[in-house]
C-alpha cells in the first residue's frame, strides 16, 4: 500500500476496514510507516483514535513504531499483531471504533471519499 500522503490524494486505508480480526490496524500501520518515511503529509500519527486503538490493544506508539520497523507488509504486521494483542483487546477496541468513534470514522470516509456505511 502506498505511504506517501503528500500529494493529498491518496489516503491511509480506511479505519474500518479488517486486517485479519482488527480495525484500524491497516489505517495505523499506513500512518506509522508514512511517519517513519516523512510522507505523511498532514496526518498525525500517533493521533488521539491511535493512541485509544494501541491502549485497549495493550500497547504503545513506540511499541507500534518498533514492530512496524522489522514488520514491513501487511502479513508480517498482521502476524505481529496476532501475536501481540490479546483477544479481548481486539475487541475491545474495535467496539471502541464502531461505537463511540463512529462519527469520526464517518468524517474520515467523507474526506477521503469513501462511501458511507
Amino acid at each position: 500500500m502506498p505511504t506517501d500522503f503528500r500529494d493529498g490524494k491518496t489516503f491511509p486505508r480506511p479505519g474500518r476496514l479488517r486486517m485479519g480480526a482488527f480495525l484500524w490496524l491497516a489505517r495505523a500501520f499506513d500512518k506509522a510507516r508514512a511517519s517513519a518515511d516523512g510522507t505523511i503529509f498532514d496526518y498525525i500519527y500517533p493521533c488521539p483514535m491511535d493512541k485509544g486503538v494501541f491502549e485497549r490493544w495493550g500497547i504503545t506508539a513506540q511499541d507500534f513504531d518498533r514492530a512496524i520497523a522489522t514488520h514491513r507488509d501487511d502479513d508480517a504486521i498482521l502476524a505481529w499483531a496476532q501475536k501481540t494483542v490479546p483477544a479481548p483487546g481486539i475487541e475491545a477496541a474495535n467496539a471502541w471504533l464502531v461505537t463511540d468513534k463512529a462519527e469520526n470514522l464517518n468524517r474520515q470516509d467523507r474526506e477521503e471519499g469513501i462511501a458511507a456505511k
